[in-house]
């Protein structure tokens, strides 16, 4: 997923007001633009750094109270929280809408799975993370056991501008469901959505600022990365995120990165070719191919490739991008995305690819056009890197062993996908990717109970799910005695005949079954 702090600023910064004699000063404000007309939708303050180290002592403060409350005061917090977003969801639709281009129902969409991933997390972190009781063994068996998840105090989640509310809540819900405040810095292309998240919870927690937020550039993003909070969840760019960790650590701070992938959807000879043909369309389009977990290669069995793409194509005639309500997919939403996306179809096409749909006359100065090439070389850009726009290479394989090979011969590992009918999961299972969905795509992301992330250059850690929860707290362990035992092992007053019988217990415990000299031979 490419990120904003790597590419040219959003906008233009707003100066503070001066005379001719006073020196220029530095910019105070920043704009988001609608990418469709490059009309300002929004100004926002460029937070200092002072102001971000402001905000995360507050959010220290207020951690306190909210650990106090309890997972049932969380739960009941979150509960009217998601409620107002989802009375509302129509007004935050608009603004994403506004400030990234999507189609509104798409933003609804998207704000309908963070609203079911807020109730998920909500109504799970009790019963993941409290208290819980675990056999001690044999060798302890007079302690009672047990482990519990505390949260770290105060997160940073550094959210991206593509799914504005969806993929920052990944983490926001389940740190807060955690015990945890946030301060969210949300990309310098959707702070209005941020800005609406964070007022909304406001609504219901307003003598704690549990979750607040600071808005500005990539230099605002640093500032919350070595803040001292005590995690940092970014998504974005791999390369942006090396930045966040070198930031982070500074002091020590642990981070979990999506960063993004270049993810494959295989059909096997017996898929429904129809279906897989739809899915494939949808996962390399949909919001204008700006989704991380959404598709970019399709290999397909080449006993079916040629009915495969006389359906996809036949599809991609009634898909066009604009900003009119028909229109399926929006603009891209960051500028210096276009240039990457033309670079790849041109070299494609220079080398050999065939552009079935669309192709370098579709890229356009806001709006790219769907496009479809196949037999693309697999070293070409449009292959190993991120395109991250409306773009798909469907290529041709002699067989699924060669379709797993091919999708795994990448640096990224995210998501991906298999259609097929007898071998569909067991090829599935043999994707290096953090997740694969079969029969359709990118499934997993509406399952909240599963654990969402990559490997690779597509990053590490998790949210969603009980990971999700897991990775915003620390274990802490605790035993206590509940019988005086028989011998006590962390003491010099240990005798020799204490020693005898604790190498006793262990050989029968562990020792297994002694091999006799024959056996051993035999074996041998």
């Amino acid at each position: 997923m490419t990120t904003t702090s790597e590419t040219p600023k959003r906008g233009r910064a707003r100066k503070a007001d001066k005379t001719a004699s006073e020196a220029v000063p530095a910019p105070t404000t920043f704009d988001s633009l609608d990418p469709a007309t490059g009309d300002v939708v929004g100004t926002y303050p460029l937070t200092t750094r002072e102001e971000v180290d402001a905000a995360v002592e507050r959010a220290r403060l207020a951690s306190q109270w909210w650990a106090e409350i309890g997972f049932d005061g969380r739960k009941d917090v979150l509960g009217r929280w998601k409620g107002v977003i989802t009375r509302r969801i129509h007004q935050l639709a608009d603004v994403v809408h506004a400030e990234t281009g999507k189609p509104h129902s798409d933003a609804v969409l998207e704000i309908g799975l963070a609203i079911d991933h807020i109730a998920w997390a909500s109504g799970h972190a009790k019963k993941l993370l409290g208290r819980r009781t675990v056999n001690p063994g044999l060798l302890m068996v007079n302690q009672k056991a047990t482990v519990e998840y505390k949260p770290l105090g105060v997160i940073g989640v550094i959210g991206p501008w593509n799914y504005p509310v969806f993929t920052p809540m990944g983490s926001i819900a389940y740190a807060l469901a955690a015990g945890n405040a946030v301060v969210f810095k949300p990309s310098e292309y959707t702070p209005g959505v941020g800005k609406w998240l964070v007022d909304s919870f406001a609504e219901v927690v307003s003598d704690y600022p549990v979750l607040q937020l600071v808005t500005g550039l990539g230099e605002t993003g640093a500032a919350l990365a070595s803040s001292g909070v005590d995690k940092v969840a970014f998504t974005g760019s791999p390369g942006t995120g090396r930045k966040v960790m070198e930031a982070a650590a500074k002091n020590l701070t642990p981070v979990v990165i999506e960063a993004g992938g270049k993810d494959a959807l295989i059909v096997d000879e017996d898929a429904d070719i129809e279906a897989a043909a739809d899915a494939a369309l949808w996962g390399g389009m949909s919001n204008a191919g700006q989704t991380c977990i959404g598709t970019e290669r399709v290999y397909v069995h080449e006993k079916v490739f040629d009915a495969f793409v006389s359906e996809i194509t036949a599809k991609a005639a009634d898909v066009r991008a604009g900003s009119d309500p028909e229109a399926k997919f929006g603009p891209i939403t960051m500028p210096g995305q276009l240039p990457i996306i033309k670079r790849h179809v041109e070299d494609a096409v220079a080398r050999g690819g065939k552009a079935v749909v669309g192709g370098p006359d579709a890229v356009g100065e806001r709006f790219v056009q769907p496009t479809i090439l196949t037999d693309v070389p697999e070293d070409a850009p449009a292959v190993t890197e991120e395109t991250f726009g409306p773009t798909l290479v469907v290529n041709p394989v002699p067989s699924m062993d060669e379709a797993v090979r091919r999708t795994n011969a990448t640096s990224y590992g995210l998501g991906g996908a298999v259609f097929g009918k007898k071998r569909a999961a067991e090829i599935a299972h043999r994707i290096r990717s953090g997740m694969t969905s079969v029969n359709s795509v990118t499934s997993f992301a509406g399952v909240p109970a599963l654990p969402f992330g990559g490997v690779g250059e597509s990053g590490f850690g998790r949210i969603h799910g009980e990971d999700g929860l897991k990775e915003f707290t620390y274990a802490h362990a605790v035993t206590v005695p509940r019988f005086k035992p028989a011998m006590v092992l962390t003491s010099f007053g240990r005798t020799a005949k204490q020693d005898k019988s604790f190498v006793s217990l262990l050989t029968v415990l562990h020792g297994g079954k002694a091999l006799d000299a024959k056996r051993l031979k035999k074996e041998s």
